[in-house]
């Protein structure tokens, strides 16, 4: 604030107190009247010296305002209409984002290879940018940019910007990688004692595949061309690396490329690898043996040969617990399929550890999907819909039979379905039993099976990736475009993965996405914002990252204060 001296068209010398403030619409320098004082020679008969009395009176103004020691006074006019081309409600929750993605110096990271570039735009504001609106408000590259100003960031580039930056995001996304996994090991630490690796993959509404999305096994049963993603996670459950295959590739073959592309430089060390049965091969387990790592891999029971079919069901050595829980173990010598210098396939004996347990809780479930199977087949059968198809869900269960029905003469010309009974037969015996293999000799049994159990945090970061961050549909196409989307996607789950544990896995994914959105302040007058979201999840948050989110009031310059606050 400031004494302002105006000389009127009469001659005679108005004062008032002033103040400076930024228009929200044209972001120019603006003064606005805090106090009227009067004319000049008037205030001359009631005060000896009335411009150093104001202005002193100025001075103590500004400090109870910086104090907080004046009240708020704001005015607004009854027809005050709203300015559609101005935007009043701003996300500043996107500030606890920024102090992971500052934690972790991928800042310093693209601005330190931007140096090396001639480009006259930001990558750094880009991928901030579009890591932030990946997690709280997916959308398209292009309406990502358009919506910048819901948020309060001062970024400045175009939309050509936003797209050719994709291009150096893939050129550099191996660097960031690594340089985002040392990071993590040298602020959070790396616990990589276990490394959890499981395959998804995405589908894309096109018509047509391409040389690298193609035509798969979909795990949402989509007959779209897709893409497979390779995830490896630590045992903390944060994300190590990821990698695309085109959408043709076998699940149990990506897991060799992953871990090729580790090498010696994320220096993990001898590592237990954890999966579930898709990566039990033998290539994948002599990979893990010849590279002096272990694994951990579920191991299919109802497919399983005649041997272990009958350990299983053996109740001989069981370990037995009051809930109907039991386990067992056994080291045997058994061969795997390889493939030889020559790329003959031959068999080699390991030695091998097989744990066995039962839990009725899976057994009631196994019970209860099947039954639910088992309707859905009668269904069909009802409504004479099956015809020749794979052999599976529903349909496994259905049998088609050509027969006569009156003679029992098997015909070719007849097509009678009917439920499988001895299948279903077969599959109870199994119900509940589930085995885990591993070259983990001397692991507790227990503790082999609390390891595999660990795979569910990678099953959950696939559905927070689908789920939260939506990170299908993809809006872009080229290959570099999409490789760049998905890197884009990585930084976010690590960032809200990080988010999680500094506050104690009190909250999930979803919640703290949803909190952090709603941290949003209102235009008021004066450059003041009015907050009106606080909560114990807020609380948390802003513990978390130093942030007092419980004040209703705050200038713009207190808001630049905090956003500035996060990249130190």
């Amino acid at each position: 604030m400031f004494l302002k001296k105006d000389k009127r068209p009469n001659g005679r010398v108005y004062l008032s107190i002033v103040e400076g403030y930024r228009d929200p619409k044209t972001k120019k320098p603006k003064q606005r009247k805090v106090k009227s004082l009067g004319y000049l020679d008037d205030l001359e008969k009631e005060y000896d010296d009335p411009i150093s009395h104001f202005s002193l009176l100025t001075k103590q103004m500004t400090e109870e305002v910086k104090n907080k020691e004046l009240p708020l006074d704001f005015s607004f006019s009854p027809n005050e209409t709203i300015d559609p081309s101005v935007v009043l409600r701003k996300n500043l929750g996107f500030s606890v984002l920024s102090y992971f993605y500052h934690k972790l110096r991928i800042n310093n990271f693209f601005i330190n290879r931007q140096r090396n570039l001639s480009i006259d735009y930001s990558l750094n504001n880009i991928f901030q940018m579009l890591v932030y609106f990946r997690v709280l408000d997916p959308c398209s590259k292009k309406s990502s940019f358009e919506n910048m100003d819901d948020y309060f960031l001062d970024f400045n580039f175009g939309i050509n910007d936003v797209y050719r930056a994709l291009d150096y995001f893939n050129f550099y996304k191996d660097d960031l990688l690594l340089h985002i996994h040392e990071m993590v090991r040298m602020t959070y630490g790396r616990d990589t004692s276990n490394v959890y690796y499981d395959v998804t993959n995405y589908y894309f509404e096109i018509k047509e595949p391409d040389d690298f999305r193609k035509k798969g096994i979909s795990k949402e049963h989509r007959p779209n061309p897709i893409i497979q993603m390779g995830l490896l996670m630590d045992n903390l459950g944060l994300p190590i690396t990821y990698k695309l295959f085109e959408g043709n590739t076998n699940d149990c073959s990506t897991l060799m490329p992953v871990l090729n592309d580790l090498k010696d430089d994320y220096s993990l060390g001898r590592i237990i690898v954890v999966a579930d049965k898709g990566m039990n091969t033998g290539e994948n387990i002599a990979y893990n043996i010849l590279h002096k790592n272990g694994y951990i891999y579920s191991q299919t029971v109802r497919g399983a040969n005649a041997d272990l079919k009958e350990y299983v069901l053996s109740d001989e050595g069981y370990k037995e617990f009051s809930d109907g829980f039991k386990i067992k173990s056994r080291i045997i010598t058994t061969n795997i399929w390889v493939e030889n210098v020559s790329g003959k396939k031959v068999q080699v004996p390991i030695e091998q550890k097989q744990v066995v347990f039962y839990s009725p809780d899976y057994a009631e479930r196994a019970r209860y999907e099947r039954e639910k199977a088992i309707e859905k087949a009668r269904e069909i059968i009802k409504k004479n819909r099956h015809k020749k198809m794979p052999a599976e869900g529903a349909l496994k269960y259905i049998i088609s039979t050509s027969f006569d029905s009156k003679t029992g003469e098997v015909l070719e010309c007849m097509d009678l379905n009917h439920i499988d009974e001895e299948r279903i037969k077969e599959e109870k015996k199994f119900d509940g039993y589930y085995a885990i293999v591993t070259s983990e000799l001397d692991m507790p049994d227990e503790k082999v099976l609390d390891t595999y159990r660990g795979l569910w945090r990678i099953e959950e970061s696939f559905k927070i990736t689908k789920g939260e961050l939506k990170a299908r549909p993809v809006y872009v196409s080229a290959k570099e475009h999409i490789e760049a989307h998905f890197l884009i996607c990585f930084v976010s789950l690590l960032l809200i993965r990080l988010l999680e544990i500094s506050t104690g896995h009190k909250y999930s994914a979803k919640a703290l996405i949803c909190e952090m959105k709603n941290i949003t302040g209102t235009y008021l007058d004066k450059n003041y914002y009015m907050f009106d979201h606080y909560n114990e999840i807020v609380k948390d948050l802003g513990k978390t990252v130093g942030i007092d989110f419980s004040k209703r009031f705050m200038t713009v310059r207190e808001i630049k204060n905090i956003i500035s606050q996060m990249k130190n």
